[in-house]
């Protein structure tokens, strides 16, 4: 039984250091796997309530307990939409955004380009879009004549952003200056909307607490009204996310449900005890009413769809519906080292 209060300890403290991520971003790194550490908590706390350790196994517990539903909104549900989501409105015009991590070396890119066929979102963003992907996505540019696509220094983890409605007239699509970050405005039958896409990297001790920083300027310039998503490497409760929510001034809509694991393990995996790492957020006129993961298409993520409409008054006038264009394409990549 000593190993097993060992165990409870260790992942207790773990635990613990997860709800710290705002003093460092090495606790936050403990957060993203806090429904694991829960469950496991939980599991060596069980057999030690019949010991001499009862006490501390009732305590530990309860932690377990009061830290898994603090995460209660990230897990998988059968229904689409949630309690968490608005209802739609009959009056307004309801689109869909596809966001899907595409891993830079995808052995079936056809699987990709049928579901985007299939699903027919409105717009769409993309992670990991290496140099074959660039050439992949040029077989759907005529269905979606919109696109930027923003090039990664290591030639893989570019990101990309295609659509099917215009982008607004007088304006140009944006890629941050690293390629993790692109961003259009695109014109929603006469509502314009800045549409993100991001690819954040892995946490600490990697670079995305600094990456985060970088983007400040391309996050804080997001329009009024505006709707990102992307592979954000960190689970929606993390301090990570909520920095990234804060500094775009928006708000994280309730997670899908797992969306990653390793790509060798089985998909009910990926479902159930993955990690919700692909993250929507919103601003201003946007109403979220559904979030929905689709099937696998070759990648280690998930896709999610996501249904949203337009609660904005102001729209322009018929004779300024004209459109603008924007195409950036990045140069060969690197060889993925």
């Amino acid at each position: 039984m000593s190993v097993a209060f060992l165990a409870m300890l260790v992942c207790s403290v773990a635990l613990v250091a997860g709800f710290f991520g705002t003093l460092h971003p090495a606790f936050d790194s403990f957060s993203h796997f806090r429904v694991h550490l829960a469950v496991l908590m939980a599991l060596c706390a069980l057999p030690l309530l019949a010991t001499t350790f009862r006490l501390q196994a009732a305590v530990a517990l309860l932690f377990a307990v009061a830290a898994f539903a603090t995460t209660l909104n990230t897990l998988p549900s059968p229904w689409p939409v949630q309690a968490a989501y608005e209802a739609k409105n009959e009056n307004r015009a309801t689109y869909k955004l596809l966001q899907m991590n595409l891993r830079y070396d995808n052995p079936t890119p056809k699987k990709v380009l049928s579901l985007i066929g299939r699903t027919n979102p409105d717009v769409v963003t993309l992670d990991e879009v290496s140099a074959m992907w660039a050439t992949e996505l040029g077989y759907i540019s005529s269905a979606y004549p919109y696109r930027i696509l923003c090039p990664y220094p290591n030639g893989i983890f570019g990101v990309a952003l295609l659509s099917r409605r215009p982008f607004a007239a007088g304006t140009e699509a944006r890629c941050e200056r690293r390629g993790a970050m692109a961003t259009a405005t695109v014109d929603f039958g006469g509502i314009d909307v800045d549409v993100a896409a991001i690819h954040l990297s892995w946490p600490w001790p990697r670079e995305q607490y600094w990456q985060i920083g970088e983007l400040t300027e391309s996050l804080s310039a997001l329009g009024e009204t505006a709707i990102m998503a992307g592979d954000c490497n960190a689970v929606p409760w993390s301090a990570a996310v909520r920095r990234v929510a804060s500094l775009g001034g928006l708000t994280v809509m309730p997670s899908a449900g797992p969306t990653w694991i390793h790509i060798k393990l089985p998909d009910f995996l990926r479902r159930f005890a993955g990690l919700p790492i692909d993250q929507v957020f919103s601003k201003g006129g946007v109403t979220i009413h559904s979030a929905t993961r689709l099937e696998d298409t070759g990648s280690d993520h998930l896709p999610v769809m996501v249904e949203f409409s337009l609660r904005l008054n102001q729209q322009k006038p018929a004779d300024e519906h004209e459109t603008a264009t924007a195409s950036l394409t990045p140069a060969a990549g690197k060889t993925p080292g």
